[in-house]
């Protein structure tokens, strides 16, 4: 099977389209069902509060989509109400959009699900702007609203309830896969032909989806009482198989060596070529070992690699061999990778073929409780971020006042001179509503994301309606039109979290066929203009009302990312010094470097999107994060191979080494306003004492000690692009 037939199945069993799918039911059955009863009207509405909370049905555990769900469900309630009385007066509804809108846009500073919640909220409030309700009857309305939210509610976790382990394993599949084409990215640097820098830029791009699915992952393994207590062996498969996931990810960072000294010294003989072809029947078997989880199928293996390791190791020693003044070292270091990886891909598939209990217990001490974060909703946090020091204010204010802009602009705009469908004139208004709709979908914290999504909804606006136009037009039949309705809505729900523009694509032509069975016409034009109107606004705004550029967010990014290869270099150190070592402080400092480094990149991918004038010292930050990169392998190659061995004999020279390199990192976070981050132990890193025998002095220990003295480099040409990028 070709990889694009493979990546198309593996859509159709990831996440997004289960999503899709229970999002269409939970949305559609109500008002069908209703729609059989005579009563349409009731089921609309069911199926309007089943939609808006479904954009709270976030990934995670059940317990925290339960919770989610039911709180949004009652502040839509509220919501549902304030805005029935509000809008009888235009006056108090202003006033009630500008309150609302900086209220729930607050929410980011709990996350993504609170701020999901507060998203929900703002688009109840929206849609029932153009309700034409009596006061009698508001109560009632929202009644229903949330009758439908708690439907939509039931559905989800029952969903959730009936395969507990679904939603971990297309998580965890989805995420195999990006490690895969992460693998392959590497591959590329034993091609010649390869542009390194260029490469460079990939590699750390798709390190940021791997760092942020795996956090996915984590949450929703390690946060389930489920799968971490229950004693089933399906759920000790699926952390087992995630932790050598995890560090099969390390070994491939630790892959990282001076690829132009590589081509210069081995490429004519041969020997990168197998190397890299090596790799990828190992990305190959991640692939595979990826569709299978996530299609809950049997995962069979596809090749012993042990007679082409074994071949590459006879290459290896024959060009130590037949040449004595290139030392071949680095090379078997790279066959010791090469092992490793193969053996975390055996053991996967023996959790997923072996009948003994003993392979699949937990053989580690890592304690997963610690490798969460736990969010914090206290009220002071909300509180404490109510000033202009605080980004999220700003937006939020933001938000606020761009809101009242687009309401105001929905009740003044004038008649459309001219519908597609009909001669008559347009009455414009009636579905104003889609301007705030879209203020609020594309306004984002940045610029940058701001300017991604505008693009993308203008985009998926304009294609949709075309597209929309040509099945109203070609294809007349209801049961025809109504079949590509479904279709449409699966597609777009599907796409919402993995290519927003294809959504939007989808979603428009979905709501003119469904404004079409509902009797309201011509909305092609009314849609498309206010979505543009819309646009227009929120870019402008992102502009001009307290904008908030990357640079000025940026530092701390560096900072942080500082802080954890502190931290990450403090675990080498207190090896060397014959401490030994915890696996969980050694892979709670690795994870930190991975999310910080994730968080840095993609700051940085945001700059570069961003006007010239305001891409402040970006060759500088860009070198920054190629050279983090570097470090971050670097620290991984050495620390991946002191963890797993015995107790360390303790080594002076090196030692010193890390202390130079720690200490140079050290003092340039401090420069970012960092000092309170920084590890208590820096300030005790061991001391040995003078008289201390050195060990003997093998290839190996040359070997690390040059690898040492590179991230000395390293860290003192990160020091000089740090003074650079704080020059004003």
């Amino acid at each position: 099977m070709n990889r694009q037939t493979r990546a198309i199945q593996s859509f159709f069993y990831s996440q997004y389209f289960s999503d899709g799918l229970r999002i269409t039911l939970g949305v559609l059955l109500p008002s069908l069902i209703l729609w059989q009863l005579d009563r349409f009207e009731l089921g609309l509405t069911l199926s309007l509060g089943a939609l808006c909370v479904s954009g709270a049905d976030n990934p995670g555990p059940v317990m925290h989509k339960r919770n989610g769900m039911l709180i949004c469900s009652g502040m839509m309630f509220l919501v549902a109400i304030i805005t029935g009385f509000a809008r009888l007066d235009v006056y108090t509804l202003g006033a009630e959009i500008v309150v609302l809108s900086f209220f729930f846009s607050m929410f980011t500073v709990y996350g993504n699900r609170a701020a999901s919640v507060g998203t929900a909220c703002l688009l109840i409030m929206i849609l029932m702007m153009e309700k034409q309700l009596k006061p009698n009857e508001v109560l009632g309305y929202s009644t229903t609203i949330l009758a439908g939210s708690i439907w939509y509610t039931l559905l989800s976790i029952t969903f959730f309830s009936i395969r507990p382990y679904r939603a971990a394993q297309q998580a965890l599949g989805e995420n195999i896969l990006d490690v895969a084409k992460f693998l392959r990215l590497k591959i590329d640097f034993y091609h010649p032909e390869t542009d390194i820098d260029e490469n460079y830029r990939k590699v750390v791009s798709q390190q940021i989806h791997v760092s942020q699915n795996q956090d996915a992952v984590r949450d929703l393994l390690f946060k389930s009482r489920i799968l971490v207590k229950e004693s089933t062996n399906a759920s000790r498969i699926l952390i087992l198989t995630f932790v050598d996931l995890v560090d099969m990810f390390e070994e491939i960072m630790a892959t990282h060596y001076d690829y132009n000294v590589l081509r210069e010294k081995f490429a004519s003989t041969g020997v990168l070529d197998d190397i890299a072809t090596l790799l990828l029947h190992i990305a190959d078997e991640l692939d595979n070992v990826g569709f299978a989880i996530q299609s809950n199928t049997r995962y069979n293996h596809l090749k012993d690699l042990n007679p082409e390791l074994e071949a590459l190791k006879a290459k290896i020693d024959e060009i130590g061999a037949n040449d004595k003044e290139v030392s071949n070292l680095v090379l078997k270091k790279i066959l010791i990778n090469l092992r490793n990886l193969n053996q975390k891909t055996v053991n996967i598939f023996n959790y997923y073929n072996s009948k003994s209990a003993a392979l699949l217990e937990n053989r580690s001490d890592v304690e997963y409780s610690r490798f969460v974060t736990h969010q914090d909703y206290d009220l002071q946090l909300y509180a404490d971020n109510l000033s202009f020091s605080s980004s999220i204010f700003k937006h939020s204010l933001r938000v606020a006042l761009v809101c009242l802009v687009g309401f105001i602009t929905a009740k003044t705009m004038p008649q459309l001179p001219y519908s597609y469908f009909t001669a008559k004139a347009v009455t414009q208004g009636h579905h104003s509503y889609w301007i705030l709709l879209t203020i609020i979908v594309i306004l984002k914290p940045g610029f940058s994301l701001t300017k991604e999504r505008n693009f993308q909804r203008l985009m998926g606006t304009i294609s949709g309606g075309i597209i929309g136009i040509l099945i109203l037009k070609f294809i007349p039949g209801s049961t025809a039109q109504f079949i590509i309705l479904m279709v449409l809505m699966v597609g777009a729900y599907s796409f919402q979290r993995y290519n927003y523009i294809v959504s939007v694509i989808l979603m428009t032509p979905y709501i003119l066929i469904l404004f079409k069975f509902l009797g309201v016409g011509h909305v092609v034009e009314e849609r498309i203009v206010d979505t543009f109107i819309g646009s227009i606004i929120a870019f402008i705004a992102s502009y001009i009302i307290f904008p908030i550029w990357e640079f000025d967010q940026i530092k701390k990014n560096l900072g942080d990312v500082l802080v954890a290869n502190v931290s990450y270099l403090l675990k080498v150190a207190e090896t060397f010094s014959g401490k030994a070592v915890s696996i969980t402080e050694y892979k709670l400092a690795r994870k930190d470097v991975y999310v910080s480094s994730a968080n840095l990149s993609a700051a940085f991918e945001r700059m570069t999107s961003e006007p010239k004038s305001k891409q402040r010292h970006i060759k500088e930050v860009h070198k920054f994060v190629v050279l983090n990169h570097i470090l971050t392998s670097y620290i991984a190659n050495i620390a991946s191979n002191l963890i797993n061995k015995p107790k360390q004999v303790v080594q002076p020279d090196n030692l010193r080494l890390v202390r130079r390199s720690i200490n140079m990192l050290a003092e340039t976070s401090k420069k970012l306003e960092q000092n309170a981050n920084l590890p208590a132990e820096i300030n005790a890193l061991p001391v040995l004492p003078a008289d201390i025998q050195k060990p003997e002095v093998t290839l190996d220990s040359h070997l690390l000690k040059q690898q040492l003295e590179f991230i000395t480099k390293v860290s003192t040409d990160i020091a000089k692009i740090t003074d650079a990028i704080l020059e004003d």
